[in-house]
Formats: structure tokens, C-alpha cells, sequence
């Protein structure tokens, strides 16, 4: 098989231990960030497989119809909006999905939280221009921590907090807070609560049609001046341009950040990167060494098995039925 993946941003596929499955197949990648409907057209029209990294490369009708040799996409984790699976189905293009860990996005979250909190990287670059203690930063301990979303990231985030002693104040769907509960940790009694009472906010929600910009300006006013929004899951689960406003509003104050409204960023002059009071990080919530393995090697797995006439792990098994 033919096999193209695209947006290989770190030229780092070919390293990974599990690239080794792919032999015997011809392979193609690409290391830029390409969206335009002819260009990718035009590196696909030759692949039997694609193996998508995450969400990086939208896939939709318009692009199926130029594809006619396409057989599978392979997955790197769920399946989001950006892969459209019924017009997939419709094409005859069948699609495995795989699957993911919490760890390194959890770990990620927490990473974000220790530097915003204590100021780390304005102290780290001062010192390399020679100045001394510029700055004083906030201890995590004491501070409510409050978590949006109690799956599996979420969970992680809470169990990682009871070491740090940081009280958790959960918000999200009924089954949610009745998790949390029973794990000890307080639900907030409603939305505006939890908002206004929490001292740092970590957004671990799915983009669904349903959480699509599900936080706007009133949400964000509600936190307190003081207060620190951390979002390593989608930027699309805010209204577009809310949190700028918010931050240079005041409220919050601060904000921890690893998703951006269009990704990826190249302009160093981009708003929310010449905030002194927002912590950016190139989305390297999944972008980890032994998740990379996890993530390509269940794709790879999956293209191998297709190639030999034994599809898995689909997630439109009706494509198979198809003439």
C-alpha cells in the first residue's frame, strides 16, 4: 500500500520505534501544515491509506471526491470534527479509529499550572539576560482548583492535585459531578459558581457540536481577577476572541494555554502572545515520546491489518458492506 501522512511537524515519524511496521509498504510524509483543498488533493491523489495525526488535517466531502484511489484512514486517537465519517462511508473509504492516554495531556496541565502560577518562564528568561529575582510567583497549595470535565484527563488532574494539596471544585454533566463526588472532591451547586469561586480553571472537554463555543464573555467575567484559566483540550470550547477580551478586561487574569482558534501560530506578533499575563505552549498536550508510540502504533497496526484483509478497530464498519 501507498501510505501518505501528513503534518509530521517535528520530522520525528520515521524515529519512532513502531514506524518498523510499516515495512514493505511505500510511505510518504509531510512535514508542513497544509489546509488548502488543492494542495492536499494533490499530495494524496496517490494513497491507498492515510494515517492522520490527531486533528491537524480536516478531511471532508469536497477532498473524498478527488480521492478515488483512498481506501483507509487511520486514525492517531479519536475521531473529532475534523473527519467527516459519513461522507467516509459515502465515499467507500473505510476509517479505523484509535485510541489515547491521559498521562502526558494531565501531566501537560499541571506543567502549565506550577510555570503560570510561580511566573517561571519571565523568571527563567531574566536570569539568561542577567537579572536577579525579577519577579514573585504564587504557590499552588490552597488554591481551588476547578476542572471542567471529570473523564479520564480530568480524573488525572484532580488525583494529581490531592498531592499538592489543592482542594478540587468539579463542573460539568450530571454523571460528572456525581463522579467527583464519590471521589471526594466537591461538584459546584451551578455554573456560575463554579466560575466565580474557582482559583484556577482547567478546561477537559471533548469538541463536540454540543461544547462548541459553550464559554463566553459572562462565564469568564465571573472569575476572579486573580484567577488562572488553563486550556490544553480545544480553543473552540470558548467564543472566538472572548478569552483576549477577557484577559485584557482583567478577568481573569491570567491564562495557561496549549489551543488556539487556527493552528498552528507562526506570527510571533499573534494577540495572546504578546500578553505578559498568558503562558503558551506550541499544543504539545499529546505531542510526547511514548504517547507518539502508543498514538502511530495503534494507526500503524490498524494499516497493517487492513493491507492483509482483516480490518479493525473500524468505526464505519458498514463501509465494508459496500460493493
Amino acid at each position: 500500500m501507498h501510505i501518505v501522512i501528513p503534518d509530521d511537524y517535528q520530522h520525528v515519524i520515521r524515529t519512532l520505534d513502531c514506524f518498523r511496521k510499516l515495512q514493505g509498504h511505500q510511505v510518504t510524509l509531510y512535514h508542513d501544515a497544509a489546509s488548502d483543498l488543492d494542495t492536499l488533493a494533490e499530495r494524496f491523489r496517490d494513497a491507498d491509506a492515510l494515517v492522520l495525526t490527531r486533528e491537524r488535517t480536516t478531511i471532508d466531502a469536497a477532498l473524498l471526491a478527488r480521492l478515488p484511489r483512498l481506501r483507509l484512514i487511520s486514525q492517531t486517537g479519536k475521531i473529532a470534527p475534523h473527519l467527516d465519517l459519513a461522507a467516509c462511508t459515502a465515499a467507500g473509504v473505510a476509517v479505523a479509529e484509535g485510541s489515547g492516554s491521559p498521562v502526558a495531556p494531565a501531566e501537560l496541565a499541571w506543567a502549565l499550572m506550577l510555570n503560570a502560577r510561580r511566573e517561571l518562564p519571565a523568571a527563567i528568561e531574566a536570569l539568561k539576560q542577567g537579572r536577579w529575582q525579577v519577579n514573585m510567583g504564587r504557590a499552588l497549595q490552597g488554591q481551588t482548583l476547578g476542572i471542567w470535565g471529570y473523564g479520564k484527563i480530568g480524573r488525572r488532574v484532580a488525583r494529581y492535585a490531592q498531592a499538592f494539596e489543592v482542594p478540587v471544585l468539579v463542573w460539568g454533566s450530571e454523571a460528572s459531578r456525581r463522579a467527583a463526588e464519590a471521589d471526594g472532591h466537591r461538584a459546584a451547586a451551578s455554573r456560575a459558581e463554579f466560575f466565580a469561586t474557582a482559583d484556577i480553571i482547567s478546561l477537559h472537554l471533548r469538541l463536540t457540536d454540543t461544547t462548541r463555543y459553550l464559554i463566553g464573555p459572562v462565564d469568564l467575567a465571573r472569575m476572579k481577577p486573580d484567577a488562572l484559566l488553563v486550556n490544553i483540550s480545544r480553543a473552540e470550547l470558548l467564543q472566538p476572541g472572548a478569552l483576549l477580551a477577557a484577559l485584557q478586561a482583567g478577568r481573569p487574569g491570567f491564562a495557561a494555554l496549549d489551543v488556539y482558534e487556527q493552528e498552528p501560530i507562526f506570527d510571533p506578533a499573534h494577540p495572546l502572545l504578546q500578553l505578559p499575563n498568558v503562558l503558551c505552549t506550541p499544543h504539545l498536550g499529546y505531542v510526547e515520546q511514548g504517547g507518539y508510540e502508543l498514538y502511530f502504533g495503534q494507526a500503524f497496526d490498524n494499516v497493517v491489518a487492513f493491507a492483509e484483509g482483516r480490518p479493525q478497530q473500524l468505526a464505519n464498519p458498514a463501509v465494508l458492506a459496500r460493493p
